[in-house]
């Protein structure tokens, strides 16, 4: 059986066919466009996915042996789900991986961006020795914490700042008012969300849904003293509107690890030292890694022997 794994540096060949077992062949492609995709897996029944492979429906028609679109992470706003289903191709991901790690991330990307980290980092690299070099903070303690979607990665950010004496709200239609109060966290629709937040964590998936939910008009909404977090996906954020709140002063500061293009290019936010930019890391942890290509390898071996993978994508929700 022959799987194809996209040639991303996370993904390690090696690694992954000793999981999958010795009646499999891995081979590494490059798959970061569509004509890469159809070459790789023309003959393949495993595609093993990274964050930038298009698999669309001429992808899907060109690998007539595909029987599973793996994707070695959490997102899959680059496969088209429903055509897969149409053509009987199961689409897994790795769910929780991963977990932690964003939460964490997310947490220190807005500690990092409220107590103005990379402002000062720069300014003593320089030379200087200036407390107002980082400009107006704020006390973290009696601030609001907003979440746009509460799923696995912000209930654990809920539990990491417990201690720190904020207030918690988020917007997530799809989760009860009565599950968030359990967590002491206030359901609220997203206008209340951007009104009263101050610190705003983006952890939401790429939908139809929330394709630039965090706008122009949502970043006026938001106070002049608020930072912005986004460790979801980057088109769930305007990035020239974000940028262009940062010079406007209506937000204080941003923190960003996904992007709308990848790596990205020319962005606005290169200039500001007012954002703080990591290149889609928050995943990254040896543990993580190593966890990735063993629930990889438990999707494709189960979906190859005719089973349900664990981690099987229901195309009837709606993806990108």
């Amino acid at each position: 059986m022959e799987v194809v794994a996209s040639d991303d540096p996370m993904i390690d060949a090696e690694l992954l066919g000793q999981h999958l077992g010795g009646d499999v062949t891995v081979t590494v492609a490059e798959t970061g466009s569509e004509d890469a995709v159809r070459e790789a897996a023309s003959d393949a029944e495993a595609l093993v996915a990274n964050v930038s492979t298009p698999v669309t429906a001429e992808v899907l028609d060109a690998c007539e042996d595909l029987r599973i679109v793996a994707r070695a992470g959490v997102g899959i706003d680059t496969v088209d789900v429903g055509a897969a289903a149409e053509r009987d191709v199961v689409v897994t991901n790795v769910p929780e991986y991963c977990t932690d790690e964003v939460a964490t991330h997310t947490v220190a990307l807005l500690l990092a961006a409220l107590r103005s980290l990379g402002r000062y980092d720069r300014d003593v690299k320089a030379g200087g020795w200036d407390w107002r070099a980082g400009g107006e903070i704020h006390r973290l303690s009696g601030l609001t914490l907003g979440f746009v979607s509460y799923g696995p990665i912000a209930r654990r950010v809920r539990e990491l700042v417990d201690g720190f004496g904020v207030d918690l709200v988020a917007y997530d239609p799809y989760v009860d008012a009565e599950e968030m109060a359990a967590d002491g966290v206030e359901k609220v629709d997203f206008e209340a969300l951007l009104d009263r937040t101050e610190l705003l964590s983006v952890n939401a998936p790429l939908t139809e849904e929330t394709r630039d939910m965090v706008d122009r008009s949502a970043f006026e909404r938001l106070a002049d003293h608020a930072v912005v977090v986004n460790t979801g996906r980057g088109g769930v954020v305007d990035e020239a509107a974000l940028a262009d709140a940062l010079a406007a002063g209506e937000i204080s500061a941003a923190g960003l690890d996904v992007f709308a293009e990848e790596p990205p290019a020319g962005s606005p936010l290169f200039d500001r030292d007012d954002a703080i930019l990591t290149p889609h890391a928050a995943w990254y942890s040896e543990e993580a890694r190593a966890d990735l290509h063993e629930t990889v390898a438990a999707n494709v071996r189960a979906a190859l022997a005719g089973e349900r993978p664990p981690d099987r994508i229901d195309p009837d929700l709606d993806w990108v």
